[in-house]
């Protein structure tokens, strides 16, 4: 079976003071666009912002505008076969609207693919059309204009920067930072090319190995990023977050090309899926069957006020309803699409609560016939000598048994107390002599 799988989506601010200016801007740029994709110049209706609807070769491109009092909005929809698989359509939706008198005027883009294929061997990318509005017209989020060039960190205040932007609450698009390996000059990843492919998506940055201890000391060792690794930390970031949460990457030359690609496939494919989980549709992206739905109604009650024929009242209202069985099929699509992702998350996320689960109970074994033999597990653990070092002590050895605050962690580099030593101590009868007893009952 053909089924509609949606693979990304990007929500963006059109620049300029003019909203309906940047958004015919952006609209012009569009239908340039889409008149290479379907490879014949398009009606003179799609020019004049109207609604239209023309098929070439296979290739379909429709586009549909309402405007009311509340709202100006223009959508399009453009499919394609894919070159080398069969069944494989390429679908690309972009919406463009304003709110008169309020605010500035908005771009959103969906990709999607249908295909018969059960496992989609691709790695995802934001179509070039982005980069085309981005370049001619401006496009912005959170405040700051897109570009698809790395940021480059070259001083210690740019790594500053970066850290204060990681952690950032406002933040909304997840950050691919790559680190530079030691004696080396250059991301073991492309930098340019995943930049341009996750426009939009994501903001790629590239530290060299000189810097990455601006990370660690800020961070910490767990949450930084060096020799040569990516990651990826997602919104939401904090001082305080799980490691695992926000995926590290290790890519190392001397691995062979395939290999090389599962690391950026896993990168792309990463920021896509949260372009999906973070971004809803009705809100910061809409539907080109909701623009186009609401100009059909739109049309019709025209025609009903303006007392035009039967004819061409049932005419548009048939349109309508045809408009509306399509987008009950995508739906149902849609809907059994996500259903499967669903059951495979599922499955997977319950064998990794098992794994999860024998690993905690074979901990606990090992540490208890440890201590029937008279050992204990802390008992030749080097104590930090040093407070720039121990938040970063406390990650390798209390893990999983006492954990610092967010707030501890930052307060720890400007310790007034003299012996870090005896806190460490400290934070060791808190992880055994304490945290035994509370497991076993005791109350204080």
């Amino acid at each position: 079976r053909v089924r509609e799988r949606e693979l990304l989506r990007v929500a963006a601010v059109l620049s300029g003071n003019d909203p309906k200016a940047a958004a015919e801007a952006a609209r012009r740029e569009v239908l340039a666009w889409a008149a290479k994709q379907v490879g014949d110049q398009l009606p003179a209706a799609a020019a004049e912002g109207r609604s239209f609807e023309h098929l070439r070769g296979g290739r379909i491109c429709i586009g549909a505008s309402f405007e009311d009092k509340h709202r100006v909005l223009w959508a399009l929809r453009a499919d394609r076969p894919d070159a080398d698989v069969a069944q494989r359509i390429w679908t690309t939706e972009i919406v463009t609207g304003y709110a008169p008198g309020n605010g500035p005027a908005l771009f959103s883009l969906r990709l999607l693919v249908s295909t018969p294929e059960s496992y989609l061997s691709i790695e995802p990318a934001v179509p070039g059309l982005v980069r085309q509005v981005a370049n001619a017209c401006g496009l912005q989020q959170g405040g700051s204009p897109i570009a698809a060039s790395p940021w480059n960190i070259a001083s210690q205040s740019d790594a500053e920067d970066l850290v204060d932007a990681l952690t950032d609450p406002t933040r909304s698009v997840p950050y691919l930072v790559c680190s530079v390996a030691e004696e080396e000059t250059r991301s073991r990843v492309d930098a340019a090319l995943l930049s341009k492919v996750t426009l939009g998506i994501a903001r790629v940055v590239v530290i060299p190995a000189a810097l990455t201890w601006v990370l660690t000391q800020r961070l910490g060792k767990p949450l930084s990023v060096y020799n040569g690794a990516v990651r990826a930390y997602l919104p939401g970031f904090s001082y305080d977050s799980n490691p695992y949460a926000h995926r590290l990457i290790f890519i190392d030359s001397r691995d062979d090309e395939q290999q090389q690609r599962t690391g950026r496939s896993a990168l792309r494919w990463l920021v896509a899926n949260e372009s999906l989980r973070r971004l809803k549709l009705g809100a910061e992206v809409v539907a080109f069957s909701s623009v186009r739905d609401a100009s059909l109604d739109v049309e019709r009650k025209r025609l009903k006020e303006s007392g035009t024929g039967a004819a061409e009242q049932l005419k548009a209202a048939q349109s309508q309803i045809d408009a509306l069985r399509e987008d009950v099929t995508r739906a149902n699509a849609e809907s059994e699409s996500w259903m499967s992702e669903f059951e495979k998350a599922d499955y997977k996320a319950k064998n990794l609560e098992q794994q999860l689960r024998s690993t905690q109970f074979r901990n606990q074994q090992l540490l208890a016939q440890l201590k029937a033999r008279g050992g204990e597990p802390d008992t030749d653990i080097t104590l930090p000598e040093d407070w720039n070092d121990f938040a970063d002590w406390c990650d390798d050895v209390l893990s999983g048994r006492v954990t610092l605050s967010s707030k501890a962690r930052r307060e720890v580099k400007s310790a007034s107390f003299d012996e870090p030593q005896t806190a460490a101590r400290c934070l060791l009868w808190l992880a055994n002599e304490y945290r035994d007893s509370r497991l076993n009952g005791s109350t204080g």
